[in-house]
Formats: structure tokens, C-alpha cells, sequence
């Protein structure tokens, strides 16, 4: 396994690399420099199960609060720096717990030695970040437009700048919104390092498309033992993309705990408002993410409970009523209006 034989790298109090579980991030949309707004969407988001996060540093007041966001949080803080060498120097000096650059847009190899020694002196990681809208031309002119080939040696320059200097404290990201490009470009770079892997489906989209995308490249890449830490990008609250990951590491077998929701795509026989209903369970579920287990949720008497037998707890509707499941017997019939509070009972006394 790829990620079995990473190196391992220290971010915070989160380590990946080295077969640790994999871990999950995302991205503040809030001005960083907006302290107040900032943490309480960090906050939010450690509550959602995001593990480390990242902020965009544009400017010096940016950079500042960050020695203030720290304060209030309990998640690595990675700085996202973009052009100015400076602020990736400031963001270290002010406790950024890893920096993303793309030494490609810092300038000079001394802007770059400077980030470099910065981050030496401090023992902070960097992460080397190269997207295929950012090819250099000349690999896009060598590959004849821009190919998973591309990108992976973009990202193995851009290291072996860093490594020159002195310094190999990394985490490598190559991303694209074609998902078997992505792909491909990690089946590659795999095979080509031992820097740990940052993956995801870069402007994946919607919580539709987006998550439907993010969910197969990723799929495709974890699976095959490749990646170290995630992140699902979303052009929606940042919430969602934490959900979309824990999902996709779960039924992948790599992310133990949460709950699991099971529901029927209703028929002819569903009586009840099901989609409503499931929707709403999937809701209340996410305040009892600490409980391992299975959730059925069916539409009908008739088969609900043998398609709930697997579950640890379930509904199932009726006409106007249904029934609570547990364990696969059923254990209570109650009104169509009580099914939810009769789950959220048992999830309040689950031991």
C-alpha cells in the first residue's frame, strides 16, 4: 500500500503519511483576516469532523490573524499562499502549522529560498500545490495539452527545487476537475515519491455534481492506496465538503465510526413522506456522529422491516403510521408524525 510507505509529516497535532488514517480538510470562505468569522466557521467545521483547514492568506492583516485564530481553534492551520513570498514568511511567524505554495507563482529561487528557510527554522511542512489550469506552457506544449504526464512532472520539479534547498519536510498536490486525469496523475506520481499525497477533484462543483465527481476520483485513488489527506471541493458551505469526505472514507472502508444511513428509493406502496423523512433522519444523525452504526430507513411495512434487518436501529412507514426496528425485530408502531422522535428516543439512550 502507497500509503502504508509515505513519509510521515507532522501538521499541528494531526500526522499523515505512513499509514496514518487518512485525514480530512477543508477551506475557510470567510476574509481570514475577519477573525471572528473565521473561527466560528473553523468551529463549525471541527464540530462537522474536519480535522485540518486551511485559510487563504492575500494580504499582511491575513497573515496576522492567524496568531489570533490559533488561539480560539484546536485544528492545524494551513496557510494557502499565493505570489507573495512574504506573506507565506509571515503566515510561518504568526503559527501557521503548514503553508500551501505552488513555487511556480512565488518568483525567484531567493523568494523561494526564503520561504524555504523560514519554514526550516521552524520545522513547518509545506505543501506543494500544482493544478492543471496553472501548466507551465512549455509541459503543455511538450504533452500536447494538458495531461496527467504534465502535471506529475510540474509537481516533481517544483519538489526537487525545495529538496535543492535543503529541505524535504513536504506534502505533494496535483489536481485537475478531470476526474480520470486526476486519477491517472496520482497512479503516476505514486510511483515516483514518497512524499505524502494531498488528493482531491479541484472545483468539482455543486453538492450534486461536485460530490458525485469528488466521490469517484477519489474513490478510484484511495482505493487503490494512494492519498494521505483529502479534501472535497464544493461550491458550497464548507460543512458539506467534511460531510461528502467522511462518507466517502467511510464506504471505503477507511474511517471507522459515524452513521451510516440506509434508505429505500420509495414505490408504488410508500404511504408516507420518506423523502422528507429521510432527509430529516440524515439531519438529526449528524449531532450523534461519536455512534458507530447502521440507520434503515424504509417506506413500507410490507418490506421494511426484512430490507432494516441488517440495521441497528430503523423506520419503517405505513399508512399514516409505521414502526420503529431494532435489531431487526420490530420493537413499537407509532403515528407517521411520531417516527422521528421514536429514533431520536433511541439514539439519546444508545449505549
Amino acid at each position: 500500500m502507497y500509503r502504508d510507505n509515505t513519509y510521515q509529516v507532522k501538521i499541528g497535532n494531526v500526522t499523515i503519511g505512513g499509514g496514518n488514517p487518512v485525514a480530512i480538510q477543508s477551506m475557510t470562505n470567510t476574509p481570514t483576516e475577519d477573525v471572528e468569522a473565521t473561527v466560528a466557521q473553523i468551529l463549525e467545521l471541527e464540530e462537522a469532523g474536519c480535522q485540518i483547514i486551511r485559510s487563504t492568506v492575500p494580504n499582511i492583516e491575513a497573515a496576522k490573524a492567524i496568531a489570533q485564530i490559533k488561539k480560539r481553534i484546536h485544528i492545524p492551520l494551513v496557510a494557502d499562499i499565493h505570489f507573495d513570498y512574504r506573506m507565506a514568511i509571515a503566515a510561518i511567524e504568526n503559527g501557521a502549522d503548514k503553508i500551501r505554495i505552488n513555487p511556480g507563482n512565488i518568483g525567484s529561487i531567493d523568494k523561494i529560498k526564503a520561504v524555504v528557510d523560514t519554514a526550516k527554522d521552524r520545522n513547518i511542512p509545506i505543501r506543494v500545490g500544482v493544478n492543471s489550469g496553472s501548466l507551465e506552457k512549455e509541459l503543455v506544449d511538450k504533452y500536447k495539452g494538458v495531461t496527467a504526464q504534465g502535471l506529475v512532472e510540474s509537481a516533481l520539479d517544483k519538489v526537487k527545487i525545495i529538496e535543492d534547498l535543503g529541505y524535504d519536510n513536504l506534502v505533494i498536490s496535483i489536481k485537475s476537475s478531470d476526474v480520470m486525469m486526476c486519477v491517472k496523475a496520482h497512479e503516476l506520481i505514486a510511483k515516483e515519491t514518497r512524499h505524502p499525497l494531498h488528493v482531491g477533484i479541484t472545483e468539482a462543483g455543486t453538492i450534486f455534481s461536485g460530490s458525485i465527481k469528488s466521490a469517484m476520483g477519489l474513490g478510484i485513488i484511495l482505493n487503490q492506496g494512494i492519498g494521505d489527506t483529502i479534501r472535497v471541493s464544493l461550491t458550497d458551505n464548507p460543512v458539506r465538503e467534511v460531510e461528502a469526505a467522511k462518507m466517502i472514507l467511510k464506504n471505503l472502508g477507511l474511517k471507522s465510526g459515524g452513521i451510516d444511513i440506509v434508505s429505500c428509493p420509495t414505490c408504488g406502496r410508500t404511504k408516507i413522506d420518506l423523502i422528507g423523512l429521510a432527509q430529516q433522519v440524515e439531519r438529526l444523525t449528524a449531532k450523534y456522529s461519536d455512534l458507530n452504526l447502521k440507520i434503515a430507513v424504509m417506506g413500507c411495512v410490507v418490506n421494511g422491516p426484512g430490507e432494516a434487518k441488517e440495521a441497528d436501529l430503523g423506520i419503517a412507514g405505513g399508512d399514516g403510521c409505521g414502526v420503529l426496528i431494532k435489531g431487526g425485530e420490530i420493537v413499537k408502531k407509532v403515528e407517521e408524525d411520531q417516527l422521528l422522535t421514536a429514533l431520536e428516543d433511541e439514539l439519546k439512550n444508545w449505549k
